[in-house]
């Protein structure tokens, strides 16, 4: 008997280790972690020593410079690679930097090989299939708890009890308005005991013009949205149209796949709207530099740059920057991959120009009606692709070519790296010129001269002058239209100036650009003449502009090649557009440009579009994404908590929501996951502190945004008013010195200071400083995810920052007149204005007791209580006003204020 109670175990030992021996290794979850951890930086998309590389398995089982293979199939006795990770002599040994690999790594990659030494997909890039809801019964709660509690199951954790009711309710209204219930509303829900009253209050927050303005605030940093240029001279940038976009979007609950089409290609769309060219300024929101003395070439390509990387992390949560000078070290993008994507991107007529060309006119009734004018006029007389052209032409004033094309200067200069100045007798060449089919000139240019002259010759100095221009002195910029006569082909222009009356320094004319255009169909018809001015007056006008896309016209597409080693100086081989083969396919029909790069991004194929969207709306009301690096779903990001419950909610939000972000955020509201209460316990807090098993309800502290909004709402300062252009509250003098710039901080009056911190104007070099403290962006690049921060700056800024004092004494105003004399009941009252529920006696005493030593202090020193209260007569009990806003300000400091319980 004895002797069979040994052999049982025994055997059960053999029979697992012969088990385990026999079961599939899995090379994503088991293999390609020790790959990345201990081989790939010596052996993948940066280095390849010893001609070997783990990246893709084709290099993987390739030769390497020895001629041999390092990983042979099936054979691990026969692998050097496998040998190098047992070899006892430490100069052969892998890997030679770090420490030998742990016995279950060796035993995992030997058995890889033996198996076969298979590739397995990273669990992000498997295409989205339908995910059947686990079996599970729940209480109170939808299909999303199925999968939080089968999981809760596993771990031996059980879920917390509902929230309260009015915690519920602010955390709720704060998650999708980004503002704290109204009192009217936090009534209203405490008076409703029917079963929907949840329900209902949520469907009231998703409809509230306010849903949109919290949602834009999310994606602004996604898009990098500034209100300014960036770089040295960090200029203003009138760019607002696209903020406000963002809002209407969101509140119209705009599809995301149309909301991705519209941004990335609103403009390549048939006969595209105002609105959808100003959806296009997502990519016109990157940086452009004003600095004399640089090249615009190498910040345009700059700006290419960042579209591409910008558009890869927001949609594919995919880290491509290193892509651009190798291949990437751990995810399956090739260097080729980087150059390609950005072939979509490279043919923008956008070049970094002072003046942000292309940009959407935005035309007032009297210039609509004259344009409506000219249209008519087109199409009685001309074809559709004229009225395509004018139309256009109208709305952005594209195609042009700028002055910094020109080269070739003798006696003059680029002034200032951004305008065409040449000296009397001077000449420049503008080079390979397409002319055929091209009867008019129209030219931009500035003087305050008289007799200026230009001429242009084809093809070189003592080529044929083919037009003369006299140049009429001008009040600031003017357009003036020259007519050409026939050329076919693509020729240089060589321009020569001259004005016999100027200092020899002195430069002819400024010019800024130039367009080469056919004439208004219709010459020689009664009436021509009319419209041609009508046009030239209306070219002229100054209308509000925004920054937007515009294709390059076929004879200025350019050739896109991939930079050696990033460098953008060292051009290689030709690429054409196409996307990572690691991914879904190009859809068929598509066009190889940025609308055909957007609907392959929105294809129910991509693998990631909806997984990363889902993720991040996900991340906004838990404080945690279902996969934490929200920024990466590669192979280096964080495994998913619940990847079951990812995919189920990608697929529905495709296929079930059509791509409805309203429905999907409802869905998740009503789940018993999100309703529950946040309270924890030493266990718990121990077991799983970062809430990743979701055992409790989300606990975070709010935005930026939403500190600054919920301190005015509940202040009852809050202006609603909504869009229109950034506001300027209160910030100290001295915080803007930008070099080069004559711009100033100049503070919003008139209650504008009041209006959401979304509208606050945001400068890339000195932002906002109350927003940056509490982990604002810059928005100089994309931002994926505020990394949340705790620190004594934030304390400061509430306690002692001019809004905040504000909103401290104006909600004290209102405890002094809902409270009376009572100084317990005022504070009471303002407790229960902030937070939706009563104050704890210890609470309220420890208030109590700061409110009588601040009342004692202002009725000995009147003086402080006028100094804090920031009025120029005493009011009555102005003590009493001063202490409570002491309590106020302290209030608005506590934990739970700044926090979502």
């Amino acid at each position: 008997m004895r002797r069979l109670s040994t052999f049982i175990p025994a055997l059960a030992c053999t029979l697992m280790f012969s088990c385990e021996s026999r079961r599939k290794v899995d090379f994503s979850s088991e293999v390609k972690p020790i790959l990345n951890k201990h081989c790939i930086s010596c052996h993948g998309g940066v280095k390849q020593s010893g001609g070997f590389s783990v990246l893709f398995r084709e290099e993987a089982l390739g030769n390497t410079k020895s001629g041999k293979p390092a990983i042979i199939p099936g054979h691990p006795d026969q692998s050097e690679f496998i040998r190098r990770l047992t070899c006892k002599d430490p100069k052969e040994r892998m890997p030679q930097k770090g420490e030998r690999l742990s016995a279950a790594d060796v035993e995992t990659l030997t058995r890889w090989v033996e198996q076969g030494a298979e590739w397995g997909e990273h669990w992000a890039y498997v295409p989205l299939k339908p995910v059947q809801a686990p079996d599970i019964k729940v209480e109170d709660g939808n299909d999303i708890d199925k999968f939080i509690r089968e999981k809760l199951s596993e771990e031996g954790l059980k879920p917390a009890a509902p929230a309260d009711k009015m915690t519920l309710l602010r955390r709720v209204s704060l998650d999708l308005t980004g503002l704290p219930p109204t009192p009217a509303m936090a009534a209203a829900y405490e008076a409703d005991n029917s079963p929907r009253a949840y329900e209902k209050m949520v469907d009231s927050l998703l409809a509230s013009p306010h849903y949109g303005e919290r949602w834009a605030a999310m994606w602004l940093d996604l898009a990098r949205y500034s209100d300014t240029k960036g770089y040295e001279r960090d200029a203003s940038r009138n760019i607002w149209h696209y903020r406000d976009w963002v809002i209407d979007a969101f509140n119209r609950d705009m599809p995301y796949d149309s909301f991705t089409i519209a941004q990335l290609a609103g403009d390549l769309l048939p006969q595209p709207t105002n609105a959808q060219f100003i959806a296009t300024a997502f990519h016109r929101n990157t940086m452009t530099n004003d600095e004399g003395g640089t090249q615009d070439e190498e910040f345009r390509t700059a700006a290419v740059m960042d579209r591409v990387n910008t558009t890869m992390e927001v949609w594919q949560g995919v880290t491509i920057g290193c892509v651009q000078c190798h291949s990437h070290p751990y995810d399956p993008f090739r260097f080729e991959d980087y150059y390609k994507l950005l072939a979509f991107m490279n043919n923008t007529r956008d070049e970094d120009t002072h003046m942000e060309h292309p940009k959407l006119r935005l035309y007032d009734s009297v210039s609509t009606s004259e344009v409506a004018r000219i249209s008519e006029w087109v199409k009685q007389h001309g074809n559709g692709s004229q009225l395509a052209s004018v139309q256009e032409f109208l709305k952005v004033l594209e195609p042009k070519v700028h002055a910094h094309d020109c080269d070739q200067y003798i006696n003059g200069a680029l002034y200032d790296t951004k305008y065409l100045g040449v000296r009397h007798n001077g000449s420049c060449r503008l080079p390979a010129q397409q002319l055929s089919g091209k009867t008019q000139l129209l030219m931009n240019y500035w003087t305050g001269n008289k007799s200026g002259s230009l001429e242009f010759r084809l093809d070189s100095l003592k080529g044929r002058t083919i037009l003369k221009q006299q140049l009429a002195p001008t009040g600031g910029r003017q357009v003036i239209a020259m007519n050409l006569p026939p050329v076919a082909g693509k020729h240089d222009l060589y321009l020569v100036f001259s004005n016999t009356t100027l200092a020899p320094n002195d430069p002819v004319c400024m010019v800024e650009w130039f367009a080469f255009r056919e004439d208004l169909p219709g010459k020689g018809q009664p009436g021509y003449e009319a419209v041609s001015k009508e046009m030239l007056a209306l070219i002229n006008k100054t209308p509000e502009e925004i920054p937007v896309m515009i294709e390059n016209p076929a004879e200025m597409q350019r050739t896109t090649r991939v930079f050696e080693r990033g460098n953008w100086l060292v051009k290689g081989n030709a690429v054409t557009p196409d996307v990572p083969h690691s991914l879904n396919p190009f859809p068929a029909n598509a066009p190889r440009n940025r609308l055909g790069l957007a609907r392959w991004i929105t294809d129910t194929r991509n693998p990631l579009t909806a997984r990363v969207m889902v993720n991040r709306l996900w991340e906004q009301l838990f404080g945690t994404g279902i996969v934490e690096t929200i920024e990466d779903f590669g192979t280096q990001g964080f495994l998913p908590s619940h990847p079951a419950l990812l995919d189920w909610l990608s697929y529905k939000f495709m296929q079930d929501n059509r791509w409805h972000m309203k429905a999907l955020l409802k869905e998740i509201v009503l789940s018993a996951a999100y309703r529950q209460s946040s309270a924890t316990t030493p266990d718990l807090q121990e077991k799983d502190p970062a809430n990743r098993l979701l055992a409790r309800g989300p606990h975070f502290r709010l935005t930026a945004e939403e500190v600054r909004d919920q301190a005015l709402a509940v202040s009852g300062l809050l202006n609603q008013a909504m869009h229109g252009p950034s506001i300027m509250p209160y910030q100290p003098e001295g915080i803007w010195q930008s070099v080069w710039s004559g711009e100033y901080w100049k503070q919003a009056q008139d209650g504008n200071q009041y209006r959401r911190a979304v509208y606050v104007f945001q400068k890339r070099t000195s932002p906002y400083p109350s927003m940056i403290t509490f982990d604002g962006s810059s928005r100089e690049v994309c931002l994926q995810r505020r990394i949340r921060t705790n620190t004594p700056l934030q304390a400061l800024v509430t306690l002692n920052d001019p809004v905040y004092m504000e909103t401290a004494r104006q909600l004290a105003q209102q405890m002094l007149r809902n409270g009376g004399k009572d100084a317990a009941a005022c504070i009471r009252w303002g407790y229960k204005a902030a937070m939706f529920r009563q104050l704890p006696d210890n609470k309220l005493t420890v208030l109590q007791q700061l409110y009588n030593n601040a009342l004692q202090q202002y009725r000995k020193s009147p003086a402080d209580a006028v100094k804090l209260l920031q009025c120029k007569e005493q009011p009555p009990q102005i003590a009493e006003l001063a202490a409570l806003t002491v309590v106020a300000n302290v209030m608005m400091n506590m934990d739970e204020f700044l926090t979502k319980s």
